[in-house]
């Protein structure tokens, strides 16, 4: 008989419905149970595509005896961390305190008052490692809360206040340009110079990191900072794109590399990873003009819409790192790795096989499980190319076959938002308008099915609203994505749309040190209010806020917004120059701001006139990262940008400005770009 979770809306929460395990969702009414028991909760808390929690379903949650033993002591809570991310972050700053480290899934074992008692990630079912089995655990747990309730409770309520006080260090200041010029230093001391990226196994994509190198490569005073800047970006660009986290078949990226050499990932396949890669990768090539990194581009844009978009529009969480293998189990990888069988299989050819041994690093023995492979591209060439597009197409003929990963296919707004914002801006600069239109199409499902009384709700399935609030995330990136659409498309609603989230933002969100909490001010109470400025796998509330507000201060020439913007940045001011690797976007900001490379261009013409997008074209190409660009119809109602602007001679007319004060207007194509050369220099 399911449990409690059967109703859930997320995918994660319903693999467990049927678990012999009594699961609560994360509730009140789990929390009155628990003191109403007199018993501790077992906090779970993972996510459908993760792996390891599989492991541990499979092991423990699905084994009566365990379950027996987990209902008889405990209440259990399970929690999906993509639709609370505010109970993951309170705690896994827990766990992280308490053991060194953490993961998922995350066990903690709490009071009924919430406060950690004890906490892990993953628990085998048997002693091994060096871990307690989980049997183990739940005993001494238990054992110890039916001995020393009272001690164990004063305990863990100092951990919790002791907690709070740790989020609470000064980390703000202002920033020279020498500070901010040191962060490349920084970076380049913790550069892999083998493998590119940085530091060691396991590798994740820094894609925050990569937006600020490539705006430092692109308009930063020193030619020397610029160079070096440009030199670790496109590196690490480029080992990513050959390596074996990328899917060379399909398109995307996977959530990080075992590694360090990013051959063997750990499989699943994250949402906002590849919304953020699809920005880094084109603005490599913007940058650099390299086809590789364009062609990567393309391909995440072909991965996203043909496998992620819901039924609504918009776009599904994840892939799951697991798939059924040959064998009929589920394995880690399945679906993506080869051995010379598979490949004789696919090809048929003795001399294309070796060619993809060759140049695909296939292995007889390879470096995945069982000695499978990864397919990697590092020995092929531009050259090459032709070719391995030929083999890629039946490669992956044959690999879709294959049982396929599952998809977690909820929608959450802030990943949603990532994916729009860089669909968006491909679709303009890669001129592709069916690109731009499914933003449109997965912006508009956003704003109708999570906007309710003017808030967001963080995450939707199937039509049906979670029941968690948006989190600053949520709003600020929603926000930014809405700029990027009133800029390429011409429609100022979106405009308004992004005001009136950064609006939200401001009220319920507003620290008293400049920035922003993650979750709102009359969202519910937990341990500690979660307020992280640093970026870890997807921006910050904090850093996404930093954009939001100077990219729509950039659109509208608003004073207020860009001060504001200001304030949130120098409110983590000091985490930019002490651990720039979890301050990529902070960094980007600051790197635009002190260089003063960014312009708002206008461009005045009728939209039917083929002229008006070559102007818009020449633009996106060449005007610094952090730049507007619109275009219009002469004094465009509620576009500041277009407001008093003329065409000259009833020809398309650019406008090149600085915080609104604007060059002489022109109206011919290398003039924009000598003027655009000149202020972005």
């Amino acid at each position: 008989m399911p449990n409690r979770l059967a109703d859930a809306t997320s995918p994660y929460l319903q693999q467990h419905k049927d678990n012999p395990v009594d699961w609560w969702p994360w509730s009140e009414d789990a929390f009155a149970e628990a003191r109403r028991r007199g018993v501790p909760i077992l906090l779970s808390v993972g996510y459908a595509a993760c792996h390891w929690c599989h492991v541990m379903a499979h092991e423990s949650f699905e084994d009566e005896q365990v379950a027996s033993k987990i209902n008889n002591a405990f209440v259990p809570i399970k929690v999906d961390r993509e639709e609370r991310p505010d109970v993951d972050a309170v705690y896994m700053q827990a766990t992280q305190a308490m053991t060194g480290q953490g993961g998922w899934p995350m066990t903690v074992f709490l009071t009924p008052a919430g406060d950690p008692i004890h906490a892990g990630t993953y628990f085998p079912p048997l002693p091994m490692h060096g871990l307690p089995s989980f049997g183990q655990v739940l005993d001494a747990v238990s054992g110890a809360w039916h001995d020393r309730r009272e001690e164990i409770s004063s305990g863990a309520a100092d951990i919790s206040r002791r907690l709070a006080e740790a989020g609470s260090g000064d980390i703000g200041g202002s920033l020279t340009q020498d500070d901010v010029g040191r962060a490349v230093q920084a970076l380049a001391a913790d550069f892999d110079q083998d493998h590119a990226g940085f530091g060691a196994a396991p590798k994740f994509p820094p894609s925050m990191v990569i937006e600020a190198l490539l705006r430092f490569a692109e308009s930063w005073p020193d030619r020397s900072v610029r160079d070096q800047a440009r030199d670790l970006a496109v590196a690490t660009l480029q080992a990513m794109a050959s390596g074996g986290i990328h899917d060379q078949l399909a398109g995307g990226f996977a959530r990080y590399s075992v590694d360090s050499g990013w051959v063997v990932p750990h499989f699943e396949k994250m949402l906002y990873d590849n919304g953020l890669l699809l920005a880094a990768y084109l603005h490599g090539w913007r940058l650099t003009g390299d086809a590789g990194l364009r062609r990567v581009a393309i391909e995440i844009v072909e991965w996203l819409l043909e496998e992620m978009i819901t039924e609504q529009g918009a776009f599904a969480a994840s892939l799951d790192a697991d798939s059924r293998g040959p064998d009929g189990q589920l394995t880690e990888g399945a679906f993506y790795l080869w051995n010379r069988d598979q490949l004789h299989a696919a090809l048929g050819v003795e001399s294309e096989v070796e060619w993809v041994e060759d140049h695909c690093g296939v292995a007889e023995y390879g470096p995945a499980d069982d000695g499978f492979s990864t397919l990697q591209l590092k020995g092929v060439t531009e050259e090459d190319q032709p070719h391995w597009q030929s083999l890629r197409t039946r490669l992956a003929q044959a690999r879709s076959a294959r049982p396929r990963p599952g998809r977690d296919d909820k929608i959450i707004v802030a990943w949603n938002a990532l994916v729009i914002d860089a669909l968006a801006e491909a679709g303009a600069l890669l001129q592709r308008p069916e690109w731009t239109r499914a933003a449109v199409r997965a912006a508009t499902t956003i704003w109708q099915l999570h906007r309710v009384d003017g808030r967001l709700v963080r995450s939707s399935r199937n039509g049906k609203r979670g029941s968690a609030q948006g989190g600053a995330d949520d709003h600020a990136l929603l926000a930014l994505s809405f700029v990027r659409l009133a800029e390429v498309t011409g429609d100022p609603v979106w405009a308004d749309r992004a005001r009136q989230l950064l609006a939200v933002l401001d009220d319920h969100f507003s620290a008293p040190d400049g920035g922003f909490y993650d979750t709102a001010d009359d969202a519910e109470t937990l341990i500690n209010r979660p307020k992280d400025p640093t970026d870890n796998a997807a921006p910050s509330g904090l850093s996404a806020a930093v954009h939001a507000l100077r990219r729509l201060a950039t659109y509208t020439g608003e004073v207020d917004l860009a001060r504001r913007a200001d304030r949130a940045s120098d409110s983590a001011a000091k985490l930019i120059t002490a651990a720039p690797r979890f301050a990529g976007w902070l960094l980007a900001d600051a790197v635009s701001r002190l260089s003063d490379a960014a312009v708002e261009v206008a461009i005045v013409g009728d939209p039917a006139d083929p002229r008006v997008e070559e102007f818009a074209d020449l633009a996106r190409r060449r005007a610094a990262a952090g730049s507007v660009i619109v275009t219009g119809p002469p004094d465009t109602p509620n576009v500041p940008l277009l407001s008093d602007r003329t065409m000259i001679d009833n020809r398309p007319t650019g406008y090149v400005c600085r915080s609104f004060v604007c060059r002489f207007p022109v109206t011919d194509l290398d003039d924009l770009a000598a003027q655009l050369a000149d202020l972005s220099a």
